[in-house]
């Protein structure tokens, strides 16, 4: 059995070294966005009793996922960790943990990782201890050097461009029409939470659902999408470099 699992291991790295030989000189995304899915059905396949389990695994493995894409050069990622449904929808006693859960991996990623925290969703929404603590991670590094990373937290794309109309009538004087001639993709873009970042160049999706769950929405109107079959906490660096090759190989037009 040693043999065996000596045999894969070395496959495996002989695989990830092709693939980063067929990166090299590739484009990588500038801005990649992650949805996490299926901790809790692999917390369930692993047998274990609570489906924190699954989403503790899943954090841990955000965390790594941040490292394969600071390494590839990436400069902005974007991980859709609680959606502002999963606020009102999920039971209580899983969503105490998962927001204990992700308060951990906020302090873990802006202490000694060189990344920018930003949040990205409505800290108004949040219970208020992990509100505290996504935005203590977001001053901890708000000088920081590195990638910058988006914590979409308490997110819903729907909800995103209506808070954004929101502020852009709040801020208007003038009269409706005078606000009609001069609303425009760029004037709603400048108030949503990402105004100042490059939109998503490629969206990746764990578990083999093949939908956005009201992610992104108007940032993703021209991304790649990208939907791999492994649940987030079985995601392999080579899973991760097929996706950016994938992404690499595609013709992106941009309606031209």
């Amino acid at each position: 059995m040693a043999t065996r699992r000596g045999g894969t291991g070395i496959l495996y790295r002989a695989y990830e070294r092709r693939l980063r030989r067929e990166l090299a000189g590739a484009p990588v995304p500038t801005h990649i966005a992650m949805i996490i899915d299926g901790n809790r059905r692999w917390a369930r396949l692993n047998a274990l009793d609570s489906v924190s389990h699954g989403h503790r695994a899943g954090a841990a493995k955000m965390h790594e996922f941040l490292e394969w894409c600071d390494e590839l050069g990436v400069e902005v990622v974007t991980l859709y960790l609680l959606s502002h449904d999963n606020l009102a929808s999920r039971d209580a006693d899983e969503l105490v943990e998962l927001c204990a859960i992700i308060a951990d991996l906020a302090d873990a990623l802006s202490t000694g990782t060189g990344w920018r925290i930003r949040h990205v969703g409505s800290a108004s929404a949040l219970p208020a201890d992990l509100a505290a603590s996504v935005g203590a991670a977001v001053e901890r590094s708000r000088e920081a050097p590195g990638m910058q990373v988006n914590l979409a937290v308490g997110y819903g794309g729907r909800h995103e461009v209506v808070e954004a109309i929101r502020r852009i009538l709040e801020s208007h004087d003038g009269t409706t029409h005078e606000l009609a001639e001069l609303l425009s993709p760029e004037l709603i873009g400048e108030h949503l939470y990402t105004t100042g970042q490059p939109d998503p160049d490629l969206v990746i999706r764990t578990s083999g659902e093949q939908r956005l769950s009201d992610f992104m929405l108007w940032q993703s109107a021209r991304s790649e999408l990208y939907f791999m079959e492994a649940l987030g906490p079985d995601m392999r660096e080579v899973d991760f470099l097929r996706a950016v090759r994938d992404y690499g190989q595609r013709s992106r037009r941009f309606g031209r």
